[in-house]
């Protein structure tokens, strides 16, 4: 989705208002929940749906 808008990690992490890192963690996986504010915030500056960004995967 980062790519369709081009928005760079920064300039996402700068719109959102989250550290690099933490928006580095969630784009590669390696959080297990994501606040709901979080998630409409990306939502916002991505101009996109929350289904746009998760996927469903049985553990």
């Amino acid at each position: 989705m980062m790519a369709k808008r081009k928005m760079s990690l920064n300039e996402l992490s700068e719109a959102v208002d989250i550290t690099l890192a933490n928006l580095s963690k969630l784009k590669t996986g390696k959080v297990k929940a994501i606040r709901f504010s979080t998630l409409e915030a990306i939502c916002s500056a991505l101009d996109c749906q929350p289904g746009d960004l998760l996927e469903f995967s049985k553990d």
